[in-house]
């Protein structure tokens, strides 16, 4: 087992902090010195899930409180698995704190509303992964990592990124190659715990958001039973469950699905999300912002920085309705799924972000008088390039001594990876300005431009 007082202190209770819904996460000194850093304590000041709150007012909790869920599932993560000889066999006691120090930092590279911005996939963006270098280096956390961990600041960067593949050079001797074969093997198994089909990010988000909106979907979940059915899969490089944990990762697939279409996707979530990105866009493209200047700020210094750039431009009136005194978001005037209208939806879904933006306004000019035509008064919403982590885990049964892909065995799991989830969960939308909706408010209208445009 290993000696690392972070696990310990999951019992001790001597030195924690206490997060929603009543959970001790516990501190050791090294890692109150990380809290305490300027890089850390700036995540305290980044909401979570962004734009939710318009809807849900409660949703108003920072990736700080994430990050410690995230950090406190770690180490459940760990204290189960090293009773198996197989992660022992893998995993050193090194690993294992590089999990841990990862989880806490996993979200280091944040800035307000990055996922929103990295969805439109712009060449001149940094993804937040990438930018987690740049605080990692820092002296402040670097020198930390390296005295209270032994742990160099590239380590993390590198599990963050899933860059889990070490190079062997050709004069190795077979024992250098079988060791650097076995720390391949942990990276990528590390990987999988941070980010895959049952992951420590996604337990704790889908529960700490559903629990902050207010709604059941991600709380109803049997997350002890799930983290004691953990297991090692057949290659040895990643997660599997027993067949005990079956109904609680179908439950857990099931939940985010449902967080998905009813939250994060929800119409006036994503009403406020393509009013944000299109402003974002065209101050961008009109040379107003500079990304170097914003993904050190808050949300707060973000959205002045935003409001100020926007004046006398013409998304101002963007800024205003989204980040103003007074809320005014686009109403939705026509909604396309994979199951109603599967021919517009294949169309657009996926496509780049300014394709979109070209779509939305040939809309504008086939339909809107020419005093518009300036004021983006039609937005498109659709999904993105990049699409959610596939539904990918092994079940283990014990008595046979076999494992079978959970999807197999599984009804539930079949049925929502039969189609790719994000065909299901999430829709393209049409929005405009509340000025114009009610003109545009006819769906068989905007379907004979589309076919036309398309």
């Amino acid at each position: 087992m290993f000696n690392i007082p972070e696990i310990t202190g999951l019992d001790s209770r001597i030195g924690f902090i206490r997060i929603p819904p009543e959970l001790d996460v516990p501190l050791t000194e090294r890692v109150r010195r990380l809290l305490d850093t300027e890089a850390f304590r700036r995540l305290a000041r980044i909401p979570q899930v962004g734009f939710v709150s318009l809807v849900y007012p409660a949703a108003c909790h920072t990736r700080f409180e994430h990050s410690l869920g995230v950090y406190r599932l770690a180490l459940l993560f760990i204290r189960r698995l090293e009773h198996l000889q197989a992660f022992a066999k893998l995993v050193t006691q090194h690993d294992a704190e590089l999990l841990i120090v990862s989880a806490l930092l996993h979200d280091i590279g944040h800035w307000p509303f990055c996922h929103l911005v990295e969805d439109m996939s712009l060449d001149c963006i940094e993804s937040h992964e990438s930018l987690a270098a740049r605080y990692l280096s820092c002296n402040e956390i670097s020198n930390l990592l390296r005295k209270d961990w032994n742990i160099e600041p590239e380590e993390i960067f590198r599990l963050l990124n899933k860059q889990t593949s070490i190079k062997t050079e050709t004069d190795y001797n077979h024992v250098n190659r079988s060791s650097c074969v076995n720390q391949n093997l942990s990276l990528k198994f590390l990987s999988d715990i941070l980010s895959g089909p049952i992951d420590i990010d996604k337990m704790d988000y889908l529960y700490r958001d559903s629990l902050h909106a207010g709604v059941p979907y991600g709380r109803n979940l049997d997350y002890e039973r799930l983290i004691g059915s953990l297991y090692v899969n057949e290659t040895g490089d990643g997660l599997a469950i027993t067949e005990k944990g079956k109904t609680a990762a179908e439950l857990m697939i099931f939940a985010r699905y449902v967080m998905f279409s009813e939250v994060y996707w929800h119409h006036a979530v994503r009403s406020a999300s393509a009013m944000f990105q299109r402003l974002f866009c065209e101050l961008l493209d009109n040379g107003k912002i500079e990304f170097e200047n914003l993904y050190k700020m808050t949300e707060s210094e973000f959205i002045h920085s935003i409001k100020s750039s926007a004046k006398g431009s013409n998304a101002d009136w963007l800024a205003e309705g989204l980040l103003g005194s007074r809320r005014m978001l686009y109403k939705r005037v026509a909604q396309f799924g994979i199951m109603e209208q599967p021919e517009i939806y294949r169309k657009l879904a996926g496509k780049p972000y300014k394709y979109l933006c070209n779509i939305a306004n040939r809309i504008s000019g086939n339909i809107l008088e020419t005093k518009w035509l300036n004021k983006l008064p039609i937005l498109i919403d659709a999904p993105p390039v990049e699409r959610e982590i596939e539904i990918k885990i092994d079940v283990y049964f014990a008595k046979e001594k076999k494992y079978k892909p959970l999807e197999e065995i599984s009804p539930v799991v079949r049925a929502m990876a039969k189609e790719q989830f994000d065909d299901y969960a999430k829709r393209v939308r049409i929005f405009a300005h509340p000025d114009v909706a009610h003109i545009l408010r006819q769906d068989e209208k905007i379907i004979k431009i589309l076919d036309k445009e398309l």
